[in-house]
C-alpha cells in the first residue's frame, strides 16, 4: 500500500502564519486597484512623451516628477486614517478660500492666460484650484456625514449648499468656469449621495439653469449698453456659441474643434503610430499635451489606443465604486463617489469637447493630460480612496 506523504505539522502552520501577518503588515495592497492605476499612468506617460517630443514649451522629465511625487503623497494619504478629518468643516471651509484666492495676492499669482489669475509663481507654476479639489471634496463630504444621510429639512439643505458654494463662487473670481464646474459636480455628487431629497435637487438644478440663461440675457444687456460684456470672457463665449454652432468662429475656437476632430478621424482603428502624429507635430493642434491630449492619443493609436484607454478608465471606477459600497461610514463613502463622479465628469467633458459633443472647456483628462499639479492631485485622490478601502478592511478584520 502506497504511502500517504507526511504533513510537516510544524512548517505548514507557520507558512499560514506569515501569510496572515503579511496581510495584517500590509492591507493597504488592493492589488487590483494598484495594477489598474499603474497601467493607466504608464499609458499615460508614453502619451504624454509622444505629445511632447517636439515642443520646447513642456518637459517630459516634468511629468515623470509629478508622478514620482504622486506616488509618494498617495502613500502618506493611504495610511493616513481618513475617518479623523470628518469633523473639520470649518476647517476645510477655510482652507478652500485661502487656496483658490491665493492666486490673486500681488507677487505671487500669474496670469494663466485669456485674462485668467489662477497660478502661483513659487519658484514653479503651482495652480492652487486644482488641489482645492481635495479639500472641496472633504469639505462636501464632512458637510453631507452630518446629516446621516438623511437631508430633508429645507433650512438645512439650503445652508449645506450655501457651503458647497462657496468654493465656487471664490473660483470664479479668477475666473476659472471649467474648475468651477468641476467644483458644481463634487457638490452635486455629494448631495445625491448624502441623502438630498430628490424634490431638493430638482430646484435646484433649475434654479442652476435658470442663472445661467440670466447671466446670457443679462451680459447680452449690459454689452447693448456699454459695448462690451461684464459677466463673462469673451472666450467663454465663444466656447458656448461654438458648441451651439461649430462654423461660428472658424479662425478662433471652430478652429480649434475641426483640428481636435480631424486628428481623432484620422487615427482610423490602428492609428498612424507613436510619434506619427502630425496634428501636434506639425502645431496644428492647439495645447495639444494638456487640454487636447485625447486627440493625440487617437491620431497615434487609432480607435483602439482609445477603447483600450477607456477600458482602464472603467477598470478604476468599477473598483473605485466597490470600495465605496464596502466603506461602513457615510464620509468615506461620499469621499470616493466625489473623487469618482469628478474623474467621470473630467473624462466625458474632455472627451466630449474634443469631439464636438461638450463645450470646449480647459478640463484636463485625468493621468493623461500634461501637468505636474494635476498629477499630484489626483495621486492624493487615489490616495484617499485607498485610505477608505484600507481602514474598512481593518474595521472588518
Amino acid at each position: 500500500m502506497p504511502q500517504l506523504p507526511q504533513i510537516d505539522s510544524v512548517k505548514a502552520p507557520d507558512k499560514i502564519v506569515a501569510q496572515a501577518t503579511r496581510a495584517r503588515r500590509f492591507p493597504w495592497l488592493n492589488i487590483p486597484f494598484i495594477l489598474v492605476v499603474a497601467l493607466l499612468v504608464s499609458y499615460g506617460l508614453v502619451v504624454v512623451m509622444s505629445a511632447v517630443a517636439n515642443d520646447r514649451d513642456y518637459s517630459f522629465t516634468n511629468q515623470l516628477a509629478g508622478v514620482a511625487l504622486g506616488i509618494v503623497f498617495m502613500v502618506l494619504v493611504w495610511r493616513f486614517d481618513y475617518r479623523r478629518l470628518s469633523d473639520f468643516t470649518m476647517l476645510f471651509l477655510i482652507v478652500n478660500v485661502a487656496l483658490i484666492l491665493s492666486p490673486h495676492i500681488p507677487g505671487l499669482g500669474t496670469d494663466a492666460g485669456m485674462g485668467a489669475q489662477s497660478w502661483l509663481k513659487l519658484g514653479i507654476q503651482v495652480q492652487p484650484g486644482e488641489f482645492a479639489k481635495i479639500t472641496v471634496i472633504l469639505l462636501d463630504a464632512s458637510i453631507m456625514a452630518r446629516y446621516g444621510g438623511r437631508l430633508d429639512d429645507p433650512r438645512e439643505y439650503v445652508k449645506a449648499l450655501g457651503l458647497m458654494l462657496v468654493p465656487f463662487a471664490c473660483i470664479m473670481t479668477q475666473p476659472d468656469l471649467g474648475t468651477g464646474l468641476v467644483y458644481l459636480c463634487i457638490g452635486a455628487v455629494a448631495l445625491v449621495v448624502g441623502g438630498a431629497r430628490p424634490k431638493y435637487l430638482l430646484i435646484t438644478l433649475a434654479a442652476f439653469v435658470a442663472a445661467v440663461i440670466a447671466v446670457f440675457v443679462v451680459d447680452q444687456i449690459i454689452y447693448n449698453s456699454t459695448g462690451e460684456y461684464k459677466l463673462l470672457k469673451q472666450y467663454q463665449r465663444n466656447r458656448l456659441l461654438v458648441f451651439l454652432d461649430p462654423d461660428i468662429d472658424p479662425t478662433g475656437e471652430s478652429y480649434n474643434l475641426k483640428q481636435a476632430q480631424i486628428a481623432i478621424g484620422s487615427g482610423g482603428l490602428f492609428g498612424k503610430g507613436l510619434f506619427q502624429g502630425t496634428q501636434h507635430t506639425l502645431g496644428i493642434l492647439p495645447e495639444a499635451p494638456t487640454d487636447f491630449i485625447f486627440c493625440v492619443l487617437a491620431e497615434e493609436l487609432g480607435f483602439l489606443g482609445v477603447m483600450a484607454l477607456l477600458a482602464l478608465y472603467a477598470g478604476l471606477v468599477l473598483i473605485s465604486f466597490r470600495i465605496a459600497g464596502a466603506s461602513s461610514d457615510l464620509f468615506g463613502m461620499t469621499i470616493v463617489m466625489c473623487v469618482v463622479g469628478m474623474w467621470l465628469f473630467q473624462i466625458l467633458e474632455n472627451i466630449g469637447m474634443d469631439c464636438g459633443l461638450m463645450p470646449i472647456t480647459g478640463i484636463p483628462l485625468p493621468f493623461v493630460s500634461y501637468g505636474a499639479t494635476g498629477m499630484v492631485m489626483n495621486f492624493i485622490m487615489l490616495g484617499m480612496i485607498g485610505s477608505v478601502w484600507t481602514h474598512n478592511i481593518q474595521k472588518q478584520r
